[in-house]
């Protein structure tokens, strides 16, 4: 039965296929499950996934998406880690066990229940749309390398833009390319909506010293 149980990292981050995560290794329950996750790595290179799944107030999400550990950044002494990891497959959970100091899962991987594409105008909408955040994003000098595979491209989009984690994972959970379009392009929509309105803000508050809070999006 162990051996069919995926190690859970419960995190406040929301992960998607081939989504690069970086991530610090500190407390003593999370080192064993790493360390055992490279040993597993070690022994096939085909093992060693652990489970990313979002946890906000105490309340665990039943989907989330598969890491594999892809490189050790540096090894502390006091056996902290920093490593690099690469997102897999979207997993639901059946249930959990605690027998072990971090939690593991039984789960089920998924794929999209609906494999048609999004009609090609919604999807060249969305990347009008994206190169529109990009520009008004300070820290952006480009939009990101979007993969020609249009199942993927809405995992990618949402992995770039800082859209907040509740929003992320109803994308995670979608089954369908089409529906997850549909719904980045109305948070693009949104976000792009509440970055002009920022930039309003500012404008107006260094022309009559008014200062303006713009809370970010959920």
């Amino acid at each position: 039965m162990d051996d069919n149980l995926l190690p859970l990292f419960p995190l406040e981050v929301v992960l998607f296929p081939d989504q690069i995560l970086s991530l610090h290794i500190f407390e003593e329950r999370y080192k064993q499950m790493i360390g055992e996750c490279l040993e597993s790595t070690q022994l096939s290179p085909a093992d060693g996934e652990f489970g990313v799944i979002y946890i906000h107030e105490g309340k665990l999400e039943s989907v989330g998406c598969t890491a594999r550990i892809t490189e050790v950044i540096r090894r502390y002494d006091d056996g902290r880690l920093d490593i690099l990891t690469r997102g897999q497959r979207r997993f639901e959970i059946l249930f959990t066990n605690d027998e072990k100091r971090y939690l593991r899962g039984a789960v089920t991987s998924f794929e999209d229940e609906d494999s048609s594409p999004p009609p090609p105008n919604e999807t060249e909408g969305a990347r009008s749309l994206l190169r529109e955040v990009m520009k008004r994003l300070p820290s952006a000098d480009s939009p990101p390398d979007l993969p020609p595979d249009i199942g993927t491209l809405s995992f990618r989009i949402a992995a770039a833009l800082p859209f907040g984690v509740e929003s992320k994972q109803k994308v995670l959970v979608l089954r369908s390319e089409r529906e997850r379009m549909r719904l980045l392009a109305g948070l693009m929509a949104k976000l792009i909506r509440a970055l002009d309105l920022r930039e309003r803000a500012r404008s107006k508050a260094s022309g009559n010293g008014d200062v303006t809070r713009l809370e970010g999006l959920r």
